[in-house]
């Protein structure tokens, strides 16, 4: 198939199949070669070949091609919306074949049905799934990242932690990239690699919903505070509690993403037929996951605000405590901000609004020592004006005793002459 190339996608990714040098060649003319993406294992769509004939082809195209998965960003969705992909019956997947034949520059949709390698009944479903596990596993790793830059040791959180919800997921995270290291050496979820980690789901539910009843309650806190004093001690010990919740919340994200890819290469090797559903459900269940996340966080950076409205409203009487206070919620809204962002979780005016806070905090703590500046130079200048009343009053008295003295000593010395 030189010169040849599949595109498909699923709304979230790209999936470009062909030959390797065909596939790094339609990546770069489309200047999506430095794009975020991922090797795609075609050889394992060579089980899910039709007839023993077709099994033979395919045989001859899993040695031939190879396969990269491509994140769905402004410029590869540009890349699908010109190639014109159309509907395949697998639920929200498109397929496309295209060329480049000859000295032609651009690539050209071709009118030919998808190969053998895809044209098994089951095998666009399993490239599907496949692609959903390279989203999830593209997450995975920029959740790794975050939790890195934040520096944030979430197995010592959690061991910290007396709680006994927390305290499972510790056992969770092991048994579940134990599972991981194994299905990447094997290639697929045997049921007993499935039958130790099925019953985790549970934990990771609770855990997740127990770090958002946290980070809600911090927010009802800082709501309820109204002296500068309070405010300033509550934003204080927060900023460190939710950066920790932040961290516990992205770690439990992380290993459902990697539960699910489990989930799906089990569904893939017991229920193919389900796998459509199945995935779909995963899909929608992730979303209604992240909308929780979003709701909290979001509340999080409202109350940020109304907090470093407070302070500001509040800073000429309060010049120590109000600039305390819009520094520690400057530092919250900022991880917040950073957390949402590697969830891709858009954030609307947030990040100009942490700028802004970031402004803010720069603000008040330059007019609250300009406020004690002043009242200092004002107090010295009274005090200097005082003192120099005082000074010119002394000499004043002063003047006044020795005319005084020298109109007694004018007058004796006028009646002794007298006499």
């Amino acid at each position: 198939m030189s010169n040849q190339i599949e595109l498909v996608t699923d709304g979230d990714g790209l999936a470009v199949i062909g030959d390797s040098a065909d596939v790094e060649r339609f990546l770069l003319d489309q200047g999506l070669s430095t794009a975020p993406s991922k090797e795609l294992d075609v050889r394992r769509l060579s089980s899910f070949a039709g007839t023993s004939g077709t099994a033979v082809r395919v045989g001859s195209d899993v040695a031939a091609n190879s396969g990269r998965w491509v994140k769905l960003t402004a410029e590869s969705a540009q890349a699908v919306k010109q190639y014109g992909l159309m509907a395949t019956k697998t639920p929200g997947v498109s397929h496309a074949m295209i060329g480049k034949p000859g000295e032609v520059k651009q690539w050209l949709q071709i009118a030919q049905a998808p190969t053998a390698l895809l044209s098994g009944p089951m095998a666009l479903s399993a490239l599907s799934a496949m692609m959903q596990q390279q989203a999830m596993q593209q997450q995975m790793d920029q959740i790794v990242e975050y939790l890195q830059e934040i520096n944030a040791k979430v197995d010592n959180i959690l061991r910290n932690q007396k709680d006994a919800v927390l305290a499972k997921i510790i056992a969770v995270d092991l048994l579940i990239e134990e599972a991981l290291t194994v299905r990447n050496q094997v290639g697929r979820v045997s049921e007993i690699t499935w039958s130790k980690i099925q019953s985790s789901a549970s934990v990771l539910v609770e855990t997740q919903a127990y770090a958002i009843r946290q980070l809600d309650g911090i927010a009802g806190t800082l709501e309820t505070q109204g002296n500068p004093g309070k405010i300033a001690k509550a934003t204080k010990e927060a900023e460190p509690a939710v950066r920790e919740w932040l961290a516990v919340l992205a770690r439990c994200f992380h290993l459902q993403d990697g539960m699910a890819m489990l989930e799906l290469d089990r569904v893939l090797d017991s229920a193919p037929q389900d796998l459509d559903s199945h995935r779909l459900g995963l899909a929608k269940a992730r979303q209604k996951r992240l909308d929780l996340i979003s709701n909290s966080t979001a509340r999080l950076l409202t109350q940020m605000n109304e907090t470093i409205r407070k302070a500001n409203s509040k800073v000429l009487l309060n010049p120590r405590d109000a600039p305390a206070a819009v520094r520690s919620s400057k530092e919250i809204a900022t991880d917040v901000v950073t957390f949402r962002d590697r969830f891709g979780i858009e954030s609307g005016d947030a990040t100009s609004d942490a700028k802004r806070w970031s402004q803010a905090a720069s603000e008040v703590v330059d007019k609250a020592l300009a406020t004690g500046s002043n009242g200092a130079t004002v107090a010295k200048d009274k005090a200097t004006d005082l003192a120099d009343s005082a000074k010119a009053r002394a000499i004043d008295l002063t003047d006044a005793a020795r005319d005084k003295t020298a109109d007694l000593r004018d007058s004796v010395r006028t009646r002794l002459r007298r006499k």
